[in-house]
C-alpha cells in the first residue's frame, strides 16, 4: 500500500532514493530545490512560503491560493506510489500539508482521527496553523480541521523531524 511521506530537507535525497516517490511537494522559500532524478518535473510542486502562522512583513505567509494549489496537487496524486512532502525541518509546513492532503482524501468528519494518527506517527508534528486555517475554509470543514490540530497539543520538541510514513486508509490511521 502506498504512503504519504514527510521529511526534513536534510533527508530529502535519502528519502527519494529509498522510497522512489513519483510525486514531491516542497514547502520552502529557500533554498531552491531542484526536481530529484526519477521525479517528473510536472509532479514536483514548489510552494514558496515561510513557516509563519500570521502575516509578517518581509516574509511570505501561506495564502489561500497556496493551499488551493496544494489541495489540487494532492488530488492529482493517484496513490499507487508514495507522495513525499518536505519542508526545512519536517515539523510544521510539511505536517500541515500532510494533514490537509489526508483530510481532503477522506472527506469531512475524519479530521480528528487524522490528527490523532499524525500525532501517533509524528510525535514532533506541529502543523502550521495558518495553512490549516486556509484549508479548513477551502474544504468547508467549519473549524473541524483547526479544532483537530489544536486538540493534538504541542509536539515533542526537536530541532528536526524524522522521516514519517503515514498510512492512507482510515483502517490504518
Amino acid at each position: 500500500m502506498s504512503r504519504l511521506l514527510i521529511a526534513p530537507f536534510s533527508a530529502l535525497e535519502q528519502t527519494v532514493r529509498r522510497y522512489r516517490p513519483p510525486h514531491l511537494l516542497t514547502l520552502l522559500n529557500e533554498p531552491f530545490v531542484p526536481t530529484p532524478q526519477g521525479i517528473h518535473p510536472d509532479r514536483h510542486l514548489r510552494i514558496c512560503v515561510h513557516d509563519i502562522a500570521e502575516p509578517l512583513e518581509g516574509s511570505i505567509a501561506p495564502e489561500s491560493s497556496h493551499i488551493a494549489e496544494l489541495i489540487s496537487f494532492g488530488r492529482s496524486w493517484d496513490r499507487t506510489a508514495p507522495l513525499l512532502v518536505h519542508c526545512w525541518a519536517g515539523i510544521s509546513r510539511s505536517t500541515a500539508a500532510a494533514f490537509i492532503v489526508l483530510c481532503e482524501l477522506h472527506g469531512a468528519g475524519h479530521e480528528e482521527r487524522i490528527a490523532r494518527a499524525l500525532r501517533f506517527h509524528a510525535p514532533h508534528a506541529q502543523p502550521n496553523r495558518l495553512m490549516v486555517r486556509h484549508a479548513d475554509l477551502l474544504l468547508d470543514r467549519q473549524g473541524r480541521m483547526i479544532a483537530a490540530v489544536e486538540a493534538m497539543g504541542a509536539g515533542t520538541l526537536v530541532i528536526e523531524g524524522e522521516v514519517v510514513e503515514l498510512p492512507l486508509t482510515l483502517d490504518e490511521l
